[in-house]
């Protein structure tokens, strides 16, 4: 199932960056990317999320994302992230965490994660010593969690 994640994501490079979008080749955030990912690979969303602005992390200062991974995703330490699971980012100390992204590759130097930059669109990326510092969870996919 890893390599299904990365290659579902993969499809969604070059998306434009819209907010609160989830549509492939049309538009998406760093959440519509999951949550399409997740349609492609497990079926039905099972919530819909709420309308959000763009700074909703900054003035509403409630673990939200956080929250809803933990609903619906299996949580797994970070050091034990690997290619295929959902990590979030915290954009500055004392906010909550706010953005996600899907690792793509783990076994480099750098890992790579695939996600909505804001402003451009969705992209692989170097997960360089900027991204690791502000790492603060990972998720795995229902039933991935078992997998080796």
């Amino acid at each position: 199932m890893r390599a299904a994640v990365v290659a579902a994501a993969r499809r969604w490079l070059g998306t434009p960056y819209r907010h609160q979008a989830s549509v492939r080749g049309e538009g998406a955030d760093c959440l519509g990317l999951v949550r399409g990912v997740w349609r492609e690979l497990v079926g039905r969303e099972p919530e819909t999320p709420p309308p959000y602005a763009p700074d909703w992390a900054e003035v509403g200062g409630e673990e939200t994302l956080l929250a809803a991974a933990r609903r619906w995703l299996a949580e797994i330490p970070v050091s034990a992230a690997r290619a295929g699971d959902v990590v979030l980012f915290r954009m500055a100390p004392g906010c909550p965490a706010k953005h996600c992204a899907i690792l793509s590759d783990t076994a480099g130097a750098e890992p790579r994660m695939i996600h909505a930059y804001w402003g451009r669109m969705v992209v692989e990326s170097w997960m360089g010593v900027w991204w690791r510092r502000r790492l603060v969870a990972a998720f795995a996919w229902p039933g991935m969690e078992r997998e080796g």
